[in-house]
């Protein structure tokens, strides 16, 4: 049987050049098998969050932007091809209506899976923040003492008493289960308006260090980022990233549920997550709040895809 002529399969770029590798190429099919480095984990749950949000559409839209960048890092010379590939573990399905399920759902996949791969390095796509509760307790299980460099706006520490658990509430959550203190949490990029008194000093009274936009501002990201690490390396054994997009200025996350100004610069972000790539601790990163259906031109997606990169281009540099 002849086949008709010009079909490609779907998905695949419209423009292919030999000498020009894209991102998706870093993807790779993942066999069931033990998972070693690094893992895409999509975790598309939104349900909870306390603003409507369509960030369960983020991971799908985050793999189609892999087709729209290269590998090749011009400012060191490296191809990321060359020092690491991801394996692609593909989304965690979530209840329909079962939001408690669904983090039952997302606890139980990580720890199996860090049970039969230690040496996996998950790389969770959100979702909203709700999702870190999960994803954590699912790590601490097999990881131990784990601390976190949180990027965010917000301190999300809100009480569950008066709207359960959502994407304000997931530290709260996790230091009131236990699974982490207070003095393993590193706040970045905290801002004016955005938080209360009483939720600002709950951090306080709890040990939680503050870098606010004022302190970035003065300080530079690379020696917030300097002495985030320091301070909880001597702590803990191991560190995890969680990047709420609306750390950034509203200029440069239009598709984020909360956006509002005086955030960081795209930049300042990208270079924090890049010198945390090079770090050994880290065990984990995830990436939330991002709203694909309000976004404009991909712009928010753009900027979690470059993180994951400039993460992996650090990674190569450990």
């Amino acid at each position: 049987m002849t086949n008709p002529p010009y079909l490609q399969k779907a998905n695949t770029p419209l423009f292919v050049d030999r000498h020009y590798p894209k991102a998706a190429e870093l993807l790779q099919e993942w066999d069931g098998d033990k998972v070693e480095g690094l893992a895409l984990i999509g975790v598309p749950l939104s349900k909870p969050s306390i603003s409507h949000s369509g960030a369960c559409f983020t991971p799908g839209v985050i793999r189609k932007l892999l087709q729209s960048y290269s590998t090749y890092a011009i400012e060191d010379s490296a191809d990321l091809l060359k020092t690491n590939k991801i394996v692609d573990i593909g989304d965690i399905s979530m209840h329909t209506t079962d939001v408690k399920e669904s983090y039952r759902r997302i606890e139980e996949t990580v720890s199996t899976l860090m049970g039969t791969s230690p040496a996996c390095l998950p790389l969770f796509i959100g979702g909203d923040h709700s999702i870190t509760y999960s994803t954590l307790k699912g790590m601490v299980e097999k990881k131990g003492k784990i601390g976190v460099i949180q990027f965010d706006a917000h301190h999300d520490l809100r009480n569950t008493e008066d709207g359960g658990p959502t994407n304000g509430t997931p530290f709260r959550r996790l230091l009131e289960a236990g699974v982490l203190k207070g003095e393993h949490l590193v706040q970045i990029g905290i801002r004016n308006y955005s938080n209360s008194a009483f939720y600002h000093n709950y951090a306080k009274e709890n040990g939680v260090t503050i870098y606010t936009m004022s302190d970035v501002k003065k300080l530079g990201i690379s020696t917030v980022i300097e002495q985030a690490v320091q301070e909880l390396s001597s702590k803990v054994d191991h560190l995890y990233i969680s990047i709420d997009i609306d750390v950034l200025d509203q200029a440069f996350a239009p598709g984020c549920p909360a956006i509002g100004p005086g955030g960081m610069t795209s930049d300042q972000l990208l270079e924090a997550i890049f010198l945390l790539g090079k770090e050994k601790t880290i065990c984990a990163l995830d990436i939330v709040e991002i709203d694909p259906t309000i976004d404009f031109r991909d712009m928010t997606s753009r900027v979690a895809l470059f993180c994951l990169l400039e993460f992996i281009r650090g990674r190569g540099k450990v």
